[in-house]
C-alpha cells in the first residue's frame, strides 16, 4: 500500500494492555469520529490478545487457550467482541468503525498458534497441517501464543494466503504485526512471505512492524516489505525515553519517505495503564508532551494515540488539534537535526524539514534541565532572509532579519513555519 503521508490513529495498547474490549473500542470509535476525524485521525487499532476469552491487562496470560477456527487461524473472543458471534469475525465492528468515515486495524503475531500446531490442524485449501508449516524452535521471548513459519515449507505461503483472505474479508484496513522487527535476522524470510501474501489479498491494508529498535542496516528491507516500522521498544511517559528518542530520530530521518515512516510509537497521553487503575494518566509534564509532539510531528513518525480519548482533557484535545503542527507533520520533507548542543547550561537540539507546500520549518527542543533563551541564526538553517516566521503552537506571527530569539521551558519546544 502506498501510503502519501504518515498514519495517524488510536491503538488500544497504551490503555488497555490486552484487555480491550468491543465496547470501549466503539467509544473511542464514536469520539474519533466526532471530535478528531476532521483533524486526519482515522485509523482505530486494536492490540494483542483479542483472541483470548479471558484477557484483562497488560500482563499475557502464558499458554492460554485462544479462540480459532478450523483452518489454524486466531479469530476474536466472543467473549469481548460479541458482534463476532456466529463466524463474523471482525467484519461487524469493521463496519461500524467503517462507517463514522474511519478506518478499523488489528495487532497480529508472526506465525501460527501453537495450539493449532499441538492439535494438527488444517491449513485452509491445502492437505497441509500447522504442524507441518511450524518452526517450533522460533518462539517469540515475551508471548506463548504462536510458533513461527518455516517460508520453505509447502503450506507456508497458502496459510499466511489465507491469513490475509480473512483479515480482508473483516474489512481491515491496518495490521500491526509484532516479533518481527526486532528479530529479524532470524525471521527475515518469514517476513517477506507475509509482505507478499499482504500484498496480494485483494484489499489495502498499512502494514506496520513491532516491536524495536528496528535495525537500521535492515532499513531498505523494511521499505521494500513494510509502510513503518517501530525503531524503539515500547515507548512510555518517561523523560529518559523521550530524551533518547531524539538519537534515534536522528539515525532513522534519512529513510522517511512517501509509503515507509519509521515509527517512534504510541503517544501515551491522556489517561493510560487503566488497569492499574482509572487515576492512571501520563506522567509526562504538558512541555515534555509538546517536545514530544513536535519532535514525532517534525521527524513524520506515524501518531497514534494511546490514551483513553474520551477522558482527555482540554490541553490534551489542543495538543492533537493544533492545526499547524499536524499540517508540519503531513507536509515536512527532507526532516534532520542541525546541530545538538550547550547553551548557558542547557541542551539544545535544532530540526529543520523542507515544507512541501513552499518554506521551511524549524523546531527547537531544549533537553535541559532548565528554562532557556536562545538565538536562532537564519544562517543556521541556510536560510538568507524571510517574509515572516509563525511558531506554530501559538500561531504567533514575527518577522526576523537575520536571526530570532526564542524562549523554552525545561524539556520544551517549539516549531516554527518560515515563510520565505
Amino acid at each position: 500500500m502506498k501510503l502519501l503521508t504518515s498514519p495517524m490513529g488510536w491503538n488500544s495498547w497504551d490503555c488497555y494492555g490486552a484487555g480491550v474490549t468491543e465496547e470501549i473500542v466503539r467509544k473511542n470509535a464514536d469520539f474519533m469520529a466526532k471530535h478528531l476525524k476532521k483533524y486526519g485521525w482515522e485509523y482505530v487499532v486494536v492490540d494483542i490478545q483479542w483472541s483470548a476469552p479471558d484477557a484483562k491487562s497488560h500482563e499475557y496470560q502464558p499458554f492460554t487457550e485462544l479462540c480459532m477456527d478450523e483452518y489454524s487461524r486466531l479469530i476474536p473472543a466472543e467473549k469481548r467482541f460479541p458482534s463476532a458471534a456466529g463466524g463474523k469475525g471482525f467484519a461487524p465492528l469493521a463496519e461500524y468503525v467503517h462507517s463514522l468515515g474511519l478506518k478499523f486495524g488489528i495487532h497480529i503475531m508472526r506465525g501460527i498458534p501453537r495450539q493449532a500446531v499441538h492439535r494438527n490442524t488444517p491449513i485452509k485449501g491445502t492437505d497441509v497441517t500447522a504442524r507441518q508449516i511450524a518452526k517450533t524452535s522460533s518462539i517469540c521471548a515475551w508471548n506463548t501464543d504462536m510458533y513461527g513459519v518455516d517460508p520453505d515449507k509447502k503450506g507456508a505461503k497458502e496459510y499466511y494466503d489465507s491469513l490475509f483472505e480473512l483479515y480482508a474479508s473483516w474489512g481491515v484496513d491496518f495490521i500491526k504485526c509484532d516479533d518481527i522487527c526486532r528479530e529479524l535476522p532470524h525471521e527475515e524470510s518469514e517476513l517477506v512471505l507475509m509482505s507478499e501474501c499482504l500484498r496480494n489479498c485483494g484489499r489495502d491494508m498499512v502494514f506496520s512492524l513491532s516491536p524495536g529498535p528496528a535495525l537500521v542496516e535492515k532499513a531498505e528491507l523494511y521499505k521494500q516489505t513494510a509502510n513503518m516500522w517501530r525503531i524503539t521498544d515500547d515507548f512510555w511517559d518517561k523523560w529518559e525515553l523521550l530524551y533518547d528518542m531524539f538519537s534515534r530520530a536522528e539515525k532513522w530521518c534519512i529513510h522517511t519517505g512517501s509509503g515507509h515512516y519509521p515509527d517512534a510509537d504510541m503517544l501515551p497521553i491522556g489517561p493510560i495503564l487503566q488497569d492499574y487503575g482509572s487515576e492512571n494518566r501520563t506522567k509526562f509534564t504538558q512541555d515534555e508532551q509538546i517536545t514530544m509532539l513536535t519532535l514525532w510531528s517534525i521527524f513524520r513518525s506515524p501518531l497514534m494515540i494511546g490514551g483513553e480519548m474520551t477522558g482527555f482533557d482540554d490541553f490534551t484535545m489542543s495538543l492533537i488539534t493544533n492545526e499547524e503542527i499536524l499540517k508540519m507533520h503531513k507536509n515536512a520533507r527532507h526532516s534532520h537535526p542541525i546541530w545538538r548542543k550547550e547553551i548557558d547550561g542547557a541542551e539544545h537540539i535544532l530540526w529543520t524539514a523542507a515544507n512541501s507546500e513552499g518554506g521551511q520549518y524549524a523546531a527547537i527542543f531544549n533537553a535541559g534541565e532548565k528554562d532557556s533563551e536562545i538565538e536562532i541564526s537564519l544562517s543556521d538553517l541556510e536560510i538568507e532572509s524571510c517574509s515572516e516566521i509563525t511558531e506554530l503552537w501559538s500561531g504567533i506571527t514575527r518577522s526576523a532579519d537575520s536571526s530570532f530569539k526564542v524562549t523554552l521551558k525545561s524539556h520544551g519546544a517549539k516549531a516554527f513555519k518560515i515563510s520565505l
